[in-house]
């Protein structure tokens, strides 16, 4: 089985954005988006990623990336 990656780090580089100014336009708290960033989180709401791909300008796809598992 694999697993879901969460690239927001990537694109908030090329957008120039930091975490704080992303969670204030998302509308979520800085800790709710750290966990979204460092791959910590078990499951995003469709709201969120559309605020965030709405803030970023970007796609769902451009954020989210299915990896499959090596090791199995």
């Amino acid at each position: 089985m694999g697993q879901i990656i969460i690239n927001l780090d990537v694109m908030m580089a090329k957008k120039k954005m930091g975490l704080t100014e992303l969670a204030q336009a998302v509308g979520i708290t800085n800790a709710n988006l750290s966990i979204l960033k460092n791959n910590k989180a078990k499951a995003i709401r469709f709201s969120t990623l559309e605020a965030i791909c709405h803030v970023l300008g970007c796609q769902p796809g451009d954020i989210l990336e299915y990896r499959e598992d090596v090791s199995e």
